[in-house]
């Protein structure tokens, strides 16, 4: 692809770094910045550096945040003995936009793969132990995506928490084995909420 400006090869250039954005969409992207106002520009680029230096991550769940603790944990009118664990930050805004659930959520960062170099010490399960220890948790939602890896995890942190009185559910299986949880769509989502299992049935259900 051959440019006549050098600023618009860079920007294109730099767009294209994006996750499936490839040269040609980047190119469309920059061409519609120089049709908008330069002032429309300058805030889009503001937006994007302020959020990029000034987001921080909860003290308390690991979710995003503008402060030490993210609007969900600072909301007191969430239910602090309910808590969805949950793989990644695009899962907490996936299920917040069911609307089904009051609770709060942990973000462990990732899910358990040895072949990836990801063991238990990479994720926030240690801190999820002291959450279950320290803050009357009294049911653990695991809303991993149904994978082997995902499956694997909520094993893990199952085991980990025996003999513990917190009580650990699974989200019912609408969504297919093998699916990424924030691609489902509300309603599906919203319905494995609502139908969640204790982790007995589902150990005993994936064992056969």
């Amino acid at each position: 692809m051959i440019f006549s400006s050098k600023f618009i090869e860079d920007a294109v250039q730099e767009f294209s770094r994006l996750p499936g954005i490839g040269k040609k969409t980047a190119l469309r992207m920059v061409l519609h910045l120089l049709k908008m106002e330069k002032n429309e520009v300058d805030g889009f680029t503001t937006a994007i550096s302020k959020m990029r230096h000034g987001i921080q991550f909860c003290s308390v769940c690991h979710n995003v945040s503008d402060g030490d603790k993210c609007d969900i944990c600072a909301n007191p009118g969430r239910n602090r003995s309910q808590v969805c664990v949950v793989e990644n930050i695009r899962d907490v805004i996936a299920i917040e936009s069911t609307q089904q659930y009051s609770g709060l959520y942990h973000v462990l960062g990732g899910i358990l793969s040895p072949l990836d170099g990801i063991g238990p010490e990479q994720l926030n399960i240690t801190t999820l132990q002291q959450r279950v220890r320290e803050e009357g948790v009294t049911e653990l939602i695991m809303a991993l995506s149904p994978t082997i890896e995902g499956d694997t995890t909520v094993y893990y942190i199952a085991k980990q928490l025996a003999g513990s009185e917190v009580n650990i559910t699974t989200i019912a299986r609408g969504i297919a084995f093998g699916g990424e949880l924030e691609y489902a769509d509300e309603m599906t989502l919203a319905r494995s909420i609502a139908k969640r299992l204790p982790i007995e049935n589902y150990v005993t259900v994936h064992s056969k």
